[in-house]
């Protein structure tokens, strides 16, 4: 049996979750409404305040896909009662970090800005404290679209591992290396 799809999911005061006959899950909560289609071979139990996955048998495909649901259904009621936050750092000498509303303005040390207009599902915040790094704080709902959102950020310059400049996860640890040695003549 699967570990992670065997563990039934606890629904908070204030979820609601439907499950419509072609297995369309939908999650209501203070935070906002998520939806995700199940496959139909996976059956989705709601009983009191727990949602259980049932598999049918134990084939690959099915133990993959037990894992896999009971994975987004647990994150979307995750999100809709406490949410998601993702803090993202930028190291190196002036880049900086604004918002308008939901347009995120990056300067990257590249010759131009980067203007990024984000989904209207993620809220951004940008700090720039004196002496320290600009951090920029996305939160959202939709633990899904926020990674990719973050990850769209973070691949506009990558962290580097010779100085470490960037945009990286705070938290982050960056693998160093050294740089060229002078040779011993």
């Amino acid at each position: 049996m699967s570990r992670i799809g065997k563990l039934p999911i606890e629904i908070p005061g204030g979820v609601t979750i439907t499950k419509s006959e072609s297995n369309l899950v939908t999650v209501k909560g203070p935070l906002g409404v998520l939806t995700q289609q199940v496959d139909p071979e996976i059956d989705v139990n709601i009983e009191g305040n727990q949602m259980t996955l049932v598999r049918p048998t134990d084939e690959k495909k099915h133990r993959a896909m037990h894992g896999l649901y009971r994975s987004l259904l647990n994150n979307m009621v995750e999100g809709v009662s406490k949410g998601f936050e993702i803090k993202l750092e930028l190291v190196g000498v002036g880049y900086r970090a604004e918002n308008q509303g939901q347009l995120l303005d990056l300067v990257l040390g590249y010759s131009h800005h980067i203007y990024l207009q984000l989904p209207s599902e993620i809220k951004v915040e940008a700090v720039t404290d004196k002496r320290s790094n600009p951090i920029v704080t996305l939160k959202s709902h939709d633990k899904q679209l926020l990674g990719q959102v973050a990850a769209k950020i973070r691949s506009f310059r990558m962290p580097e591992p010779y100085k470490g400049k960037g945009i990286k996860f705070v938290g982050e640890t960056i693998r160093r290396k050294a740089g060229k040695s002078a040779s011993a003549k």
